[in-house]
């Protein structure tokens, strides 16, 4: 199959490019430097530099595809995602690079759209399980995840096959990364996240880009991408801290989630969320269950050593 995909170079991408490439798929890849592009070709893609924001060159680049992936992000550095303005950026990708891709995919006779959206904006479910029917309460910063959504659902709508997959919060090795921001505060002795008693659903770096493959062969819709095992954050962290050799972190209570602006408010919610419908429909499976089974592994590829 021949596929194009942007955000090719990040956490996910840069891992589902050499994927694609092993499955025996042709992939075009967008990369915005020559640095970028020489490591997309060296995983074996070839390298497009494309404005995702120029309808007219999003066409002409989109166009003799037969798929389209979509993992383009900005997310912000985790000291400035409070900051007024900080998700400006990935709200234009969001709310109108993911049009432009889906008005060139339709032009371009392209099958399938998969799209990349987020999980945490359901709505707080307590103890309970979170499937895709569940309500959802996106927070200001991450409202345009539904806009992207529906530049997806437009595409089935438009006689393709559209396909949004809301992956749970992501953790994984890569240097500046959130996840190294979290181990941080652990060390520190302190939660990053309010609310020992929540569940967070996560997913590894890893195993978001095995489920961007196998999103190639599921039905149009939404999809949850998450662990097999959601972590009341006590365990979360927890298991963090056994893995890094120290203390258990404490924690702030959950109302101060929402003095920390729409992030910190979402980060507070429990969301206890199944990944049930894309493993029926596609046969994935994660390789970590849970996030505590990661960390050692985690640790030893970010070259970080446990506390004796």
């Amino acid at each position: 199959m021949r596929i194009f995909v942007t955000g090719a170079t990040g956490v996910v991408g840069r891992r589902a490019v050499p994927l694609l490439v092993a499955a025996g798929h042709e992939v075009t890849a967008v990369a915005r430097s020559a640095e970028k592009a020489a490591a997309v070709e060296k995983a074996g893609a070839r390298a497009v530099q494309v404005d995702l924001f120029d309808a007219d060159a999003v066409r002409r680049a989109v166009d003799g595809h037969e798929a389209v992936i979509n993992l383009a992000t900005a997310v912000p550095p985790s000291s400035r995602m409070m900051l007024p303005g900080a998700w400006r950026e990935m709200d234009r990708i969001r709310r109108d690079a993911s049009a432009i891709l889906v008005d060139a995919a339709l032009a371009g006779g392209v099958r399938r759209f998969v799209q990349e959206s987020f999980a945490p904006i359901y709505a707080n479910s307590g103890d309970g399980w979170i499937d895709e029917t569940a309500p959802v309460k996106p927070a200001g910063y991450n409202r345009t995840t539904l806009d992207a959504e529906r530049s997806a659902d437009r595409f089935t709508r438009g006689g393709g096959t559209g396909v949004a997959l809301r992956f749970a919060y992501f953790y994984g090795p890569d240097a500046g990364g959130a996840t190294l921001d979290m181990i941080g505060f652990v060390r520190k002795g302190w939660s990053p996240a309010p609310g020992p008693e929540g569940f967070i659903s996560s997913i590894s770096h890893d195993d978001a880009a095995t489920a961007v493959v196998a999103a190639l062969g599921i039905p149009a819709g939404i999809y949850n991408v998450v662990d097999d095992e959601p972590l009341r954050r006590r365990e979360f962290f927890g298991s963090m801290a056994r893995a890094l050799g120290v203390a258990p972190p404490r924690f702030l209570p959950k109302w101060a989630g929402r003095l920390m602006g729409g992030a910190g408010e979402t980060l507070a919610r429990s969301l206890r969320i199944s990944n049930r419908r894309f493993r029926e429909a596609s046969g994935w499976a994660p390789k970590y269950p849970g996030a505590r089974d990661a960390w050692p592994d985690l640790l030893r590829e970010a070259g970080i050593t446990p506390s004796a």
